[in-house]
C-alpha cells in the first residue's frame, strides 16, 4: 500500500513536494509552492473493469480559504444521469459528478463526510458507467483520521 500511495501521489494532478507520512492506508502530503495539503488513499484493488486509477482525497488550500474539500477520482466515468453515492459507515451522501470525478455539494457536506470518515472503517463510492453498469470503488479508512490531521496541521502553519 505504501508504494501505491507514493505512485498515486506522483502520478496524479495532486503531486506533492513533501510527504508528511503514510498512516495505515492513507498518506498525507504538502506542496508549499501552491500552497496545498491533502490526505489521499488509493481504492482497494478490484477485479472489475477500470478506466482510471481511483482515489479519494481531502484537500486544503489556505490561500483560497478552502479546507477539507473531499474529492474522488472514480474508476470509471459516471453516466451523466447516474447518481453517485458515497457510503461511509452507515451514512450515505449524494455526490456531484462530472466524468470520472465526484465531490461533495458544498462545504457543509464536506464537513459531514469528514466526520463520518473519522468514525468509520470503510467507505464505498457507487455509480453507473456510460453503459449503465453499476460499479463501486471501496476504501479502507485505516489511518484516514491521522492523515487528515497531518494535512490540516501542515497547512495551518502557513507552509
Amino acid at each position: 500500500m505504501i508504494l501505491s500511495l507514493t505512485l498515486l501521489a506522483i502520478s496524479t494532478p495532486l503531486a506533492a513536494r513533501d510527504s508528511l507520512g503514510v498512516f495505515g492506508d492513507w498518506g498525507a502530503f504538502r506542496d508549499a509552492d501552491v500552497p496545498r495539503c491533502y490526505a489521499i488513499a488509493a481504492a482497494e484493488e478490484s477485479r472489475a473493469a477500470s478506466e482510471f486509477e481511483p482515489f479519494a482525497s481531502v484537500g486544503t488550500w489556505p490561500r483560497r480559504r478552502v479546507r477539507g474539500q473531499v474529492h474522488f477520482q472514480l474508476s470509471r466515468g459516471a453516466r451523466p444521469d447516474s447518481s453517485v453515492t458515497l457510503r461511509v459507515g452507515r451514512e450515505n451522501f449524494q455526490l456531484q459528478a462530472e466524468g470520472n470525478n465526484a465531490w461533495a455539494a458544498d462545504a457543509q457536506m464536506d464537513a459531514r463526510i469528514i466526520a463520518a470518515i473519522r468514525g468509520a472503517t470503510a467507505m464505498q463510492v457507487s455509480a453507473r458507467d456510460s453503459i449503465a453498469r453499476r460499479f463501486t470503488d471501496s476504501y479502507s479508512l485505516e489511518g484516514a483520521a491521522t492523515a487528515l490531521d497531518a494535512a490540516t496541521i501542515a497547512c495551518s502553519r502557513g507552509n
